[in-house]
């Protein structure tokens, strides 16, 4: 155990032997999404998924996230196997432990931005949802933009939005897809750091998809899937 009290040892989540396959589209066969991929990311640590499009990996984090199931194979997050519980069990576990970043943001229109960020906390039964979402919107550099729609917000503003929604549930387990997909490189670039300095300060496990050679180096491990299998972690440099 480190001097934050964060327990290395201990897998947040742990995947083992995951499968995944579809009927071809004439019928003859099936194409095989995901093989036989196993790995397990302990707590605090920072683990990059990359690969070319098509490669798997939107469909990997999907599993992981528990909104598919898989033809075969384990998810356990935080112990507790994804696929042995019911939707609403599965359900109920993704927004006790698990935060998204999404590259296409995935805010709520009709909400304002301090709106996006209190649901969360509200359908955890926050008691102070509102001051909880400012906290964190001002920790991302939008405090004169609480009462704003996604609409009159930048990429970037969204995307900030975004991180403060992820991280206001304090969730053990950030789940990341292409987070700066959307943003031009300057952006990007602000995006990534703002990220990673959230991810040290709370303690979070960050699980990111990504093609971006730059942006995985930035993490621990990195794993490399190629035609839904999952190649041998090499070390990132940093």
């Amino acid at each position: 155990m480190d001097r934050s009290g964060i327990e290395f040892s201990i897998p947040v989540i742990e995947v083992e032997g995951l499968g995944k396959h579809v009927p071809m589209a004439d019928g003859q066969g099936e194409l095989h999404i995901l093989r036989d991929v196993s790995f397990a990311v302990r707590a605090g640590e920072s683990v990059a998924i990359v690969g070319a499009s098509g490669s798997g990996k939107s469909t990997l984090l999907g599993l992981l996230a528990g909104l598919d199931v898989p033809a075969s194979g384990t998810v356990r997050i935080q112990g507790s196997d994804l696929f042995a519980l019911d939707e609403d069990a599965r359900a109920a576990l993704r927004g006790e432990t698990v935060g998204f970043v999404f590259q296409s943001f995935q805010l709520l229109p009709a909400l304002t931005a301090l709106e996006n960020v209190m649901l969360p906390l509200e359908l955890a039964g926050a008691d102070n949802a509102s001051a909880q979402a400012t906290q964190w919107l001002e920790r991302v550099g939008l405090g004169p933009r609480l009462r704003h729609y996604p609409k009159h917000l930048s990429g970037g503003e969204q995307q900030r939005v975004a991180l403060a929604r992820a991280f206001a549930a304090r969730p053990r387990l950030l789940l990341a897809d292409e987070p700066t997909g959307n943003l031009d490189a300057e952006t990007g670039r602000a995006i990534v750091e703002l990220m990673f300095s959230l991810n040290r300060e709370a303690g979070t496990t960050l699980l990111l998809v990504t093609h971006d050679e730059t942006l995985a180096s930035r993490c621990d491990r990195v794993l490399r899937m190629s035609a839904g299998q999952l190649s041998e972690a090499v070390a990132a440099s940093h």
